[in-house]
């Protein structure tokens, strides 16, 4: 884990904690990564309630309920697609947050339109969804572990953002 990451989970962590909040994930090119960060400290099971790994497109829709329609029309790594599993794991979990992913890691799978390293990261709470669009280079694990910092720092982004409206 690297010591931004880390950094980046303390904060997380802290918040979370303070806030008695919980948050829950649906991964898909991260394949569990988001969530085995979020279990790294003690004390996680304050705040992290669980996950899907929706891999497979049949996964994010007889599972998280993503729109057939949705993955026709824009692919599975999409906006709306990260945009729905964040929505549906929060609102199947109760969490307050809630993080997606999706993506592709490599190194196959990249198209012209949608290269190796295109991922949407997704948070979801109460008021909303906030998605970001990544390119990431890399192999695989750069690529994949990347995904897990931009995705926990989007989460902290919006946890710090709420405290300031408060």
């Amino acid at each position: 884990m690297t010591s931004e990451l880390l950094m980046v989970l303390n904060k997380v962590h802290s918040e979370l904690l303070a806030r008695q909040q919980t948050v829950s994930v649906a991964e898909s090119c991260t394949g569990g990564l988001v969530g085995s960060a979020l279990t790294e400290q003690p004390g996680s099971s304050g705040y992290f309630l669980g996950g899907i790994q929706a891999y497979a497109n049949a996964i994010k829709t007889d599972l998280l309920g993503v729109s057939h329609e949705t993955l026709l029309s824009f692919g599975a790594v999409s906006e709306e697609v990260a945009s729905e599993m964040a929505q549906s794991i929060r609102r199947l979990s109760g969490s307050d947050w809630a993080i997606s992913t999706t993506g592709i890691a490599g190194p196959d799978g990249g198209s012209e339109e949608k290269p190796v390293g295109t991922v949407w990261i997704s948070v979801a709470d109460s008021e909303g969804v906030f998605s970001q669009k990544l390119t990431l280079d890399g192999d695989r694990s750069a690529i994949r572990h990347g995904t897990v910092l931009a995705a926990l720092t989007l989460l902290l982004e919006h946890l710090l953002d709420e405290e300031t409206d408060l």
